[in-house]
């Protein structure tokens, strides 16, 4: 251990975890209301002997990492481009093609040691302000999260679990720039580029 703090991580060879549209909310990341009986984390939960009818909500179960980070992306809701249109808390697999749910998909790429980033359109993290929203991005591995734009205290919370927020150039988005989600992705930073993420106003 040193008295400087380490310097800044890049991206190598990154796969998409997700490619979302405009609008994702912190609900969608990190969901607050009940957990849906065929999901990670009821499925974490009954193999621990947890009743059905005492699953309570995944508000009610911030303070377990384990059911928060099969929570993120859980919403029923969500759309993920990748699965095309399909709605629900699903993703593909890049590597194998398979559709999986999004913590089983992360939880591979980690075992494989791969990146993963997160492809999303215009108001990334909008909504009201959830620490969660980050965190549970960070415990599936997510290093990067590109966007239009994001809103600004979500962007604040990635930064502060060392996850990138970067955003296209005016006018340009992935959908622009030919991008599926079924790439692979490189981020090289400057050794000052968190400083200047988190001071940026």
């Amino acid at each position: 251990m040193t008295m400087s703090p380490p310097g800044p991580h890049g991206v190598k060879d990154a796969y998409c975890l997700l490619n979302f549209g405009d609008s994702i909310t912190t609900d969608h990341i990190s969901p607050a209301g009940s957990i849906h009986k065929d999901s990670p984390a009821a499925r974490y939960l009954m193999e621990r002997g947890v009743d059905r009818r005492d699953f309570n909500s995944y508000g009610s179960r911030h303070g377990n990492e384990e059911v928060m980070a099969r929570s993120t992306v859980a919403n029923i809701r969500i759309v993920n481009k990748l699965l095309g249109g399909e709605v629900g808390p699903k993703t593909i697999h890049i590597s194998i093609g398979e559709k999986l749910s999004v913590f089983d998909a992360s939880m591979r790429y980690k075992s494989e040691g791969h990146d993963t980033i997160i492809l999303a359109g215009a108001e990334y993290g909008s909504g009201s302000s959830r620490d969660w929203a980050a965190k549970g991005p960070k415990l599936l591995g997510v290093k990067a999260v590109i966007a239009k734009s994001f809103e600004r205290i979500h962007r604040s919370n990635l930064v502060g679990m060392g996850i990138i927020p970067l955003c296209f150039k005016a006018g340009e988005d992935a959908e622009t720039l030919g991008l599926t989600g079924h790439e692979r992705y490189n981020i090289d930073l400057p050794s000052n580029a968190f400083y200047n993420m988190s001071s940026e106003t």
